[in-house]
């Protein structure tokens, strides 16, 4: 936490400087005015001289002022930093998630990545608030407290000694307790975020199969286990302030008891025991802020942790030390022995693929479901790095070309494609930002989605929800190929992107997309064998390897495999 909090808090030191002279300020101003109210009682009013009280009067005026003055100063500046680290903290986690590859992501998943870029922030934001506000001004309180009051009486300092230790104990005790609740909330935070994010986006699946009472439940049970909880944190939080304000109270009694004796004696005047009591508040509420801080920075402390556990992951797909930045050759993809394993699997997914893609050719991958399509694929645009052999466009290895290069070359259609909340314009545009609105209608022709687009009633600007609910699932397919149309990549991928589509709108595509990247290469991954039985090229997978490569007709005589899923979605008389 300390190593996290220094590298976010030096570009605002001298914020923080100004925040810790202000406090010194505010220290000795709310110090010296006990002491001169002390001053009125015992040399003004007990003397009836009416001038000094003016006198006196006056210069706590000044040094109120003076106090309020520079705890409004340094709350200010104090705020300014805490919120601008909370910003930079921020940032930092979201550029780091943008960063991660596919298997950084599947390990943090996306709700704890929430939590840990709001909530947690939030607590390290909130420490360094508290430690500019209150904390820094505490110590300097406490000692000068201690100074003052022995000033005014030092046969009373036991009683400062007593109280201090009661209060340390008390609040300790509260301490030892609240510590380990706090990680434990933070995770329940997490697991309630994720049980929300997965009902939210589940919401059609919930109620086709009329699941609502038990994704009812599972939300009560997330919700009752943070509840719980943080009821325990607040029980125990709740206790500290009564037993804070017992002790300062007694203290009091014990002080004016006592004094009583020094006060007959001659030892002690009225005024100055007035200015005892005063500076034994301080000194307790001093510790008591003290103290606080040992509350507040455990908590800050996990979420700390949590934070530096995304900064300090390391994507597994690195940008390239020094990475090739200009190309020769336009749209040619090369598999050269490629073999792909998650981490902790038993088998590898792909084993020794290799083929190539040239331009203006197309080239369909296809292959029974979980025989590594979509990975073999995903390693062209670097979602996944290779972990044997090579994967190469326009003859530079993936692993050595600069990052906006290659996704420069590649129009990427995935699986599941994601409509960003917005308009149709903005999410086509999402491929070139340039592109008028002449080229997003090309594209939308194209795509056979330019009908449903113009039906509705804002056309290109009509709204587009989070994730595109609110169109159908054929029609955000399209609108996904027609975004990869306004980019007019040298590459196009279309991870079994035509697998909502009816079979005449799926041939009226194929036939437009067909005209549109003649000179580019193009990679489909297809179930149907009508999408591809035309394609250049028909890579077949089988448990991750490839057991045929060909033209349609050729595989249908030297691919078993090929013939099998061709046989099981046509009669023998159309397979011919």
């Amino acid at each position: 936490m300390i190593r996290l909090l220094g590298r976010y808090l030096r570009p605002y030191t001298p914020l923080l400087i100004g925040v810790v002279a202000l406090q010194l300020a505010q220290a000795l101003a709310a110090l010296f005015l006990p002491s001169l109210n002390a001053s009125i009682i015992d040399d003004g009013v007990a003397k009836n001289n009416i001038g000094l009280i003016w006198q006196l009067g006056a210069v706590m005026l000044v040094v109120s002022l003076v106090q309020i003055g520079a705890q409004i100063g340094a709350t200010w500046l104090g705020s300014r930093s805490a919120m601008s680290v909370g910003r930079d903290l921020r940032q930092s986690v979201f550029d780091k998630a943008i960063s991660f590859s596919a298997k950084e992501m599947n390990t943090f998943g996306a709700p704890t990545l929430i939590t840990r870029s709001t909530n947690d922030v939030q607590q390290v934001q909130m420490l360094v608030l508290m430690t500019a506000t209150m904390i820094i001004g505490a110590p300097l309180m406490m000692v000068g407290g201690i100074v003052m009051a022995l000033r005014e009486d030092v046969g009373l300092s036991w009683l400062i000694v007593v109280a201090v230790v009661v209060l340390a104990v008390i609040i300790g005790a509260i301490i030892v307790q609240v510590t380990p609740l706090f990680k434990v909330m933070q995770k329940r935070v997490d697991a309630l975020n994720r049980v929300l994010r997965e009902q939210i986006s589940g919401l059609r699946v919930v109620r086709a199969f009329v699941r609502e009472p038990t994704e009812a439940a599972r939300f009560d049970r997330a919700n009752a286990d943070l509840t719980q909880t943080a009821t325990a944190v607040g029980r125990r939080m709740m206790t500290m302030f009564p037993a804070v304000f017992a002790v300062m109270n007694f203290s009091s009694i014990a002080v004016v008891w006592f004094a009583g004796s020094r006060i007959e004696a001659g030892y002690l005047q009225v005024g100055q025991l007035t200015a005892y009591l005063a500076y034994l508040s301080q000194i307790l509420m001093s510790v008591m802020m003290s103290t606080m801080m040992l509350m507040i920075a455990p908590r800050a402390a996990v979420s700390a942790g949590r934070i530096n556990e995304v900064l300090a992951s390391e994507s597994s797909v690195a940008p390239p030390q020094n990475p090739v930045t200009t190309l020769s050759r336009h749209g040619e993809i090369t598999f050269s022995d490629v073999g792909f394993s998650y981490p902790g699997a038993e088998s590898p997914v792909l084993s020794e693929i290799s083929f190539a893609v040239r331009p203006g050719r197309t080239t369909a991958i296809i292959g029974s479901t979980g025989s590594g399509k979509t990975t073999l694929v995903n390693l062209i645009p670097r979602l996944f790095d290779a972990t044997e052999g090579s994967v190469s466009v326009d003859g530079v290895d993936v692993r050595d070309l600069e990052p906006d290069l290659l996704w420069s070359r590649i129009g990427l259609v995935p699986q599941r494609p994601y409509l960003f909340s917005g308009t149709v314009a903005s999410n086509l545009r999402l491929g070139n930002p340039d592109a008028d609105d002449a080229e997003l209608w090309r594209a939308l022709e194209i795509a056979q989605a330019a009908d449903f687009v113009r039906d509705m009633p804002d056309g290109l600007e009509a709204p587009i929800a989070q994730g595109g609910t609110n169109v159908s699932g054929g029609q955000r397919q399209r609108l996904a190929i027609a975004r990869a149309l306004v980019r007019r990549p040298e590459v196009y991928v279309f991870d079994d992107s035509f697998s909502a589509l009816d079979v005449a709108t799926d041939a009226a595509l194929r036939a437009a997309l067909a005209e549109e990247t003649g000179q580019a290469a193009v990679v489909v991954v297809a179930q149907r064998v009508s999408t591809i039985r035309n394609a250049d090229q028909i890579v077949v997978l089988d448990a991750g390897r490839i057991v045929g490569i060909g033209t349609h007709d050729e595989l249908l005589v030297s691919c078993p495999t090929y013939a099998e899923i061709v046989e099981s979605q046509f009669r023998s008389e159309e397979a011919a």
